[in-house]
This record gives structure tokens, C-alpha cells and sequence, in this order.
């Protein structure tokens, strides 16, 4: 049997410890002992997106990373993008553009979408559908996610301005 490593790590925004083994992924973890479960495990190698988390300000498949490479870092998942009861700007956008179906790629989008739209706020309908890529849906289809994605990067916009 293979022992547990002690894993320290930041997970929107809360300090977090928890025990992993050495070659679990980050997404077992999240979903199997840490119960946060609005990141899907839909093709478990990285090809579908559905998995998406911001691992230090980087987009990753959380299928992709082991569990122990989190020690000491930042990690964000779907569950740390709403403010409290308050939805964020793209999850606002993703219903009122009815941007999802049966939502198991929705997450995936969602954190994908705010990964760029952080570092590329004024990011065109091109550089949108280029980062996408890495996201499977096989129900909305993609035009309602990039509207979605478009309206939910003019309102992040008018948020910033405001404030």
C-alpha cells in the first residue's frame, strides 16, 4: 500500500489539507475527498475540458495533474467563481444566453472563459473560439457559449470601470 502524502494548498481562496496519494489526480481529489464536485470528469486524458481549473493563474486539465503537484499553490475551481449567492458575470451570461444543456462541459467553459477574459479582457470572438477549443460540448452547441462568453466579458468589463 502506498503511502498518503499531506497535500497544503489554497482552493478558492480557502486554505485547504488533505491527504492524496502519490499518483492520484487533482480531479479524484477534488471530487472524491474534497467533495467538490462541479468539475466533470468526462474523458479523464485532458481532450475534453470539462475538468478545467486555474492551477497559479493557468488553465489545466485538473484530469492531467496529479494531486501532489498542488502542494503550496492556488487553485481555483467552479465553485470559487460565484460571489457567494451572487453568480459571476459569465455564469449570468451562460443562463440568460441559454449556454448549457445537461451541463457536465458547462463548469469546464465557465472556468475556461474566465481564464482568458483575466488576462485578455477585450478578447474578440477569434481569440475566444481559439482558447475554447479545448472544451467539448455535445449538446448547446458552441455559438451560444461564444455569445455567452462575449456578453460575459462586456459585463466583467462595466464591473472593473465601476468600480
Amino acid at each position: 500500500m502506498t503511502d498518503k502524502l499531506h497535500i497544503q494548498t489554497t482552493i478558492n481562496g480557502e486554505e485547504v489539507e488533505f491527504l492524496a496519494a502519490p499518483g492520484q489526480s487533482l480531479l479524484a481529489a477534488l471530487r472524491d475527498d474534497l467533495g467538490l464536485t462541479g468539475s466533470k470528469e468526462g474523458c479523464n486524458n485532458g481532450n475534453c475540458g470539462a475538468c478545467n481549473v486555474i492551477l497559479d493563474g493557468a488553465l489545466v486539465n485538473a484530469c492531467c495533474v496529479l494531486a501532489p503537484e498542488v502542494n503550496g499553490k492556488q487553485l481555483v475551481t467552479i465553485e470559487g467563481v460565484a460571489d457567494g449567492a451572487n453568480l459571476h458575470p459569465l455564469q449570468q451570461a451562460f443562463l440568460e444566453h441559454a449556454a448549457l444543456q445537461c451541463g457536465i462541459c458547462t463548469p469546464g467553459f465557465i472556468v475556461a472563459a474566465k481564464a482568458l477574459l483575466e488576462a485578455e479582457p477585450n478578447a474578440d470572438e477569434d481569440r475566444i473560439r481559439h482558447w475554447l477549443a479545448g472544451n467539448l460540448c455535445r449538446c448547446t452547441g458552441y455559438d451560444k457559449i461564444v455569445r455567452a462568453v462575449l456578453d460575459g466579458a462586456d459585463r466583467m468589463r462595466a464591473a472593473t470601470a465601476a468600480s
